[in-house]
């Protein structure tokens, strides 16, 4: 079995040697990296090339995209090369260590029983980084709550999560070119096509760490279209039709 781990990034020059290195000594048989980097003007991309061609080699690939195009439809080019490298598991997560590697055995053991394992903070034992601000706290609350569980009835309880371990076929079930959101929206509109199709979706606790370098993406136009989207969202595929198989959100 081969597991890809996708990683977007813009400048990340000083995370991406550190969490790459951490990635691929994990114990984990046929593990591989992408970076789906976005003409990051820090150099990411030169150090990713470096680190597919000169430390790693085979086991790191490098998709290279001119200009910041978003958080959505990096996630989107990385999993269909993902699928076509032969993952049969697709992992993604954040370059910056607020996602720590150390979970991944743990959701590909899960993952042999689930269509997505999501690697959540608002179930029993997932915990926030203590200097999350008031008004981050809440803006993830909201999401969660009103935007994701109150108007789309999503029962998973980190919509918002950026952290899972998806199935090859789930990505397949899903298709990925009906998903459109290209902002931290994103991740909600996967949960809502996920409980849509009916998949087995398991939540397991883990700590969100801060990012330990460098700056947020979560800027203000992105908040903005996160809020917009979601109704957009709802309409958009309100006529997909679930496979026949019980609906399931479960913790760990």
């Amino acid at each position: 079995m081969t597991t890809i781990v996708v990683i977007p990034t813009y400048n990340e020059a000083d995370n991406l040697p550190a969490i790459t290195a951490e990635l691929l000594t994990l114990d984990v048989p046929n593990l591989q990296l992408l970076v789906v980097d976005d003409d990051s003007p820090d150099g990411t991309g030169r150090i990713a090339d470096e680190l597919a061609q000169e430390r790693y080699p085979g086991r790191v690939h490098v998709i290279h995209r001119k200009g910041k195009l978003g958080l959505g439809t990096a996630y989107i080019t990385g999993f269909t090369r993902a699928m076509e490298l032969g993952a049969d598991y697709v992992i993604q997560m954040d370059a910056d260590f607020s996602h720590s590697p150390s979970y991944i055995p743990k959701m590909l053991e899960q993952i042999k029983d689930y269509d997505v394992v999501v690697g959540s903070r608002y179930v029993g034992g997932g915990e926030l980084d203590e200097r999350w601000s008031w008004w981050r706290w809440l803006l993830s609350w909201w999401a969660n709550v009103v935007w994701a569980r109150v108007i789309l009835g999503v029962r998973t309880k980190d919509a918002t999560a950026g952290f899972k371990c998806w199935r090859r076929t789930a990505l397949q079930r899903i298709g990925l070119e009906r998903i459109t959101s290209n902002g931290y929206v994103f991740q909600v509109e996967m949960a809502y096509v996920s409980e849509k199709l009916n998949f087995r979706i398991l939540e397991i606790p883990i700590y969100f760490e801060d990012r330990r370098i460098g700056q947020s993406k979560m800027t203000v136009p992105v908040k903005i279209e996160a809020a917009l989207r979601v109704f957009e969202i709802r309409w958009r595929h309100h006529n997909v039709q679930p496979m026949p198989s019980s609906k399931s959100v479960k913790t760990s």
